[in-house]
């Protein structure tokens, strides 16, 4: 039976008694089959698994989307029962800066300046505030987070490396809709046209992975998304995976941001260069 609570009381009563390894996955809600295959993930680690439900203002800029951002807690809360989680957190904003805004919030350093950072300032200082925040109150043991928001997860795997927290934290592979598409909450607003025009992401992404060195694999993903002409493309870059230089071998990652109509987007995967090493190589604005 998942228990549904909504207060810091109520979560310290909860967590009071629980044998074990406490598993945590950190939503903002409106869930959907990726979110539930990180709920899969953290079930497999743990035997009491906790969801927590909130939309941090915090990380929303002031032209983006806090207050249109879906809220559907009773369905959210259906998915999580389904999958055996054991309780929902679902907090109020006071419940969870029960001081008002906090005064001090995490600094997401040159990482967080790159990419997503670059585009949204401040939104890694709110992210990280809240994930240290409600990793602090949930105690857990063994935190789950899906590699789509890749950057984001870089960014918690360095904050507890650097902060010396006593959690490990779990990368779950994207989950697609069958035609490809990274699932998304987002991806509702998008219109029949722009739902379709998304496809470009995804399958840049993945002609463009195919390739051995950062420059292919940047051309041959350009070429595909500049045949969309309704994808407004933010950023495509190549990265390590820790978002440093890109290796001269081995493993890296291929990361767009693009908006369709008013919907912005984000996708990525993973690659294998066998080339010459460079910095981040990153294309913006086309």
């Amino acid at each position: 039976m998942t228990e549904v609570i909504h207060t810091r009381a109520q979560l310290a009563s909860e967590l009071a008694g629980v044998p074990g390894r406490i598993a945590v996955v950190m939503t903002m809600g409106a869930l959907h089959e990726g979110h539930r295959a990180l709920m899969r993930a953290a079930r497999e680690r743990s035997e009491f698994v906790l969801v927590t439900i909130f939309v941090n203002p915090l990380q929303f800029g002031p032209a983006e989307d806090f207050e249109k951002y879906p809220r559907t807690l009773e369905a959210d809360v259906e998915a999580c029962r389904a999958e055996g989680v054991a309780v929902v957190f679902a907090p109020s904003r006071d419940e969870v800066y029960p001081g008002g805004p906090p005064q001090v919030t995490m600094n997401a350093g040159p990482i967080g300046e790159l990419l997503e950072g670059a585009s949204r300032p401040g939104h890694f200082a709110g992210m990280l505030t809240v994930v240290e925040k409600l990793l602090m109150l949930t105690r857990a043991d063994v935190a789950f987070f899906g590699e789509k928001d890749f950057q984001q997860l870089a960014l918690i795997r360095r904050m507890v490396r650097d902060l010396e927290l006593e959690v490990e934290i779990v990368g779950v592979p994207t989950v697609r809709e069958p035609d490809g598409l990274a699932m998304s909450s987002r991806n509702r607003f998008l219109s029949p046209a722009e739902r379709q025009a998304a496809l470009a992401l995804s399958r840049a992404l993945r002609l463009g992975a195919a390739e051995t060195d950062p420059e292919s694999a940047l051309a041959t993903a350009t070429k595909i998304l500049e045949e969309e002409p309704s994808v407004r493309v933010d950023y495509l870059a190549v990265m390590s995976l820790d978002l440093g230089p890109v290796p001269a071998e081995g493993p890296a990652r291929l990361l767009v941001a693009a908006k369709l109509g008013t919907t912005r987007l984000i996708d990525n995967v993973p690659l294998t260069l066998r080339g010459g090493a460079l910095p981040g190589v990153q294309k913006t604005g086309f």
